[in-house]
């Protein structure tokens, strides 16, 4: 019985535990959730900035899975190269040493006392940020509160016979007890999923005196392996600097643990010289209240230490990471494909690169306008012609397949508790990616409306003058709108409207213009109704534009 209640004791510590890890992560990502944004737009190709970009994002959302996860996902977008995204990890992993401290500081005392301060703001503030903010304190609580759930079922197994046999290997001050540790510990966090879990786990059992230090600091160094298979598993299916960025991730991960593992118990003798305390002190209680402080302050060590090290080789890193991923694929585009579910990516992150990808539809459409132009103006010859139609229509399958893939990603992040400026925004972003798909539509119906009978017919002389005249007048809006986009600049939402009303109006009288010339017998009766179609959809497109203005000036101002 003893043994049955030692096991659901700890799976409900874990159980709690996890539930305030999440609740604090997430509270943590929808305050900072804009800080995050601006930090990842001001990235800098220089290796020291993406190391502090690392440490920073880590630290708000309090998870370095979620932080290189994210990479990742930026990498596999284009929205960031391998340098970059190597050198993030690096600061995550710095990063992600405050949670040791968190849990390490007066473990379970004030669990409860969080708890009660955090669930009235979260339940009745007013404002989401007061809720957020209770969140917080509520998620601290609940994890002090799981830590001390674990460390009391853990009491037990310091004077259980069974136990003391078992960990009696562990325990021995030798390098294949120390290799045993690392093994389980990399085992454990892998099926865990959680190097913060692991991490409070370890520091419960040391706590409640059932392992002594040497033994818990080498079950960290095993977590810091064991951490890094999300990135691996966040790769797969991902494109070839994704997975190098993951590859990069464990290398740098393995390599900084082989090489502490060789000086490990000089290791350990420098963690007891320069933290106060003995480790192995046990206060009236019972409990070991020094060594959670020496484990935390190991694990930052490590990382920091390995951090720093590395920094000055990122790119001979990088380039090893591509020397042993190499690409089979030497065309490979840039396509988008989200990773995992986006319950793993902060919301503003998560809305910021869906945003980025949005983006490239604009040059898929105007390589779409380029093609067009020189269709209707004869340039190509029958077999070029053909082979443009048919490029036009890749292209607008290319826009509706993107545009599918963020309507879905955005219902699926609209699942989770987001800010009101981050559900106008995720709102916002799935307009503009369905204007583009449109507007690809009408400029599809343009290429095909050039098979209907010869250009050389429809758009001579003053119909042609009058068509192209309008063609690159919506064409140069098309540009002005989102070229802002791309240069993040705001846009004159008035100017945008004026525009657009004085293109709709142009349309209308180029229409009745060619009625008359085809009343006055300069014209095929036919050809009215596919000049019509003509200008209307270039109209149409003139609205979508106008939209694509709306939208994004949307996300610029709701606050």
């Amino acid at each position: 019985m003893e043994v049955f209640k030692i096991i659901y004791t700890v799976l409900g510590g874990l159980g709690v535990f996890f539930y305030g890890m999440k609740s604090m992560s997430e509270a943590l990502q929808s305050v900072a959730g804009d800080v995050i944004k601006n930090i990842i737009h001001t990235l800098t190709k220089n290796r020291v900035s993406a190391l502090l970009v690392g440490i920073v994002v880590t630290m708000l959302v309090q998870s370095s899975s979620v932080t290189t996860v994210m990479v990742v996902g930026f990498v596999n977008a284009g929205l960031m190269s391998l340098v970059q995204a190597i050198g993030i990890v690096f600061g995550a992993n710095i990063g992600t040493t405050i949670t040791g401290w968190i849990i390490s500081i007066k473990i379970g005392k004030y669990g409860l006392l969080f708890i009660g301060l955090g669930i009235f703001p979260m339940l009745f503030g007013k404002s989401n940020k007061l809720r957020q903010i209770g969140r917080i304190m509520f998620g601290i609580g609940m994890i002090f509160f799981g830590l001390e759930l674990m460390s009391g079922a853990f009491k037990p197994l310091r004077t259980m016979p069974e136990f003391i046999d078992a960990v009696a290997y562990f325990s021995q001050p030798n390098y294949f007890s120390y290799f045993a540790c690392v093994v389980v510990g990399c085992i454990l966090t892998v099926i865990v999923q959680s190097s913060s879990a692991m991490l409070g786990i370890t520091m419960a059992l040391a706590t409640s005196g059932a392992i002594e230090f040497q033994t818990a600091a080498a079950l960290v160094l095993g977590e810091n392996i064991g951490t890094t298979i999300t990135a691996l598993l966040a790769s797969v299916g991902g494109n070839i600097e994704a997975k190098r960025t993951a590859r990069a991730h464990a290398i740098f991960n393995v390599l900084g643990v082989a090489i502490i593992f060789v000086i490990f118990p000089f290791y350990v003798n420098f963690i007891d010289y320069i933290v106060p305390g003995d480790p192995a002190f046990r206060n009236e209680a019972g409990e070991f209240t020094k060594i959670a402080v020496h484990i935390a302050t190991g694990h930052t060590i490590f990382n920091v230490t390995a951090a720093l090290c590395f920094l000055p080789f990122l790119k001979s890193l990088a380039a090893l990471v591509t020397r042993i991923t190499p690409d089979l694929q030497k065309k490979e585009q840039h396509q988008l494909k989200f990773l995992g579910d986006p319950s793993n990516i902060v919301p503003a992150t998560a809305l910021a690169q869906a945003l980025e990808e949005s983006y490239k539809m604009k040059d898929i459409v105007h390589r779409a306008f380029t093609l067009t132009e020189k269709l209707m103006k004869g340039e190509l010859k029958k077999e070029e012609a053909n082979e443009a139609i048919a490029k036009i229509q890749h292209y607008e399958q290319a826009c509706d397949n993107i545009q599918k893939e963020i309507t879905v990603f955005m219902l699926k992040l609209s699942e989770r508790p987001l800010t009101t400026k981050e559900s106008a925004d995720a709102h916002a972003i799935t307009h503009i990616a369905d204007e583009f798909e449109s507007i690809s539509d009408y400029l599809r119906n343009l290429a095909n409306f050039s098979r209907r009978m010869p250009l050389e017919v429809l758009l001579d002389e003053e119909a042609g003058a009058d068509f192209f005249s309008f063609f690159h007048a919506v064409k140069d809006y098309f540009d002005q709108i989102t070229n802002a986009f791309i240069d993040s600049q705001p846009i004159d939402i008035n100017e945008c409207y004026a525009t657009s009303q004085k293109l709709k109006k142009e349309a209308n009288i180029i229409r009745g213009r060619h009625l008359e010339r085809v009343g006055e017998g300069r014209y095929e009766p036919m050809t009215a109704l596919t000049y019509s179609d003509l200008i209307v959809s270039l109209r149409k497109i003139r609205s979508h534009t106008e939209n694509l203005g709306e939208d994004y000036n949307r996300i610029l101002t709701v606050k």
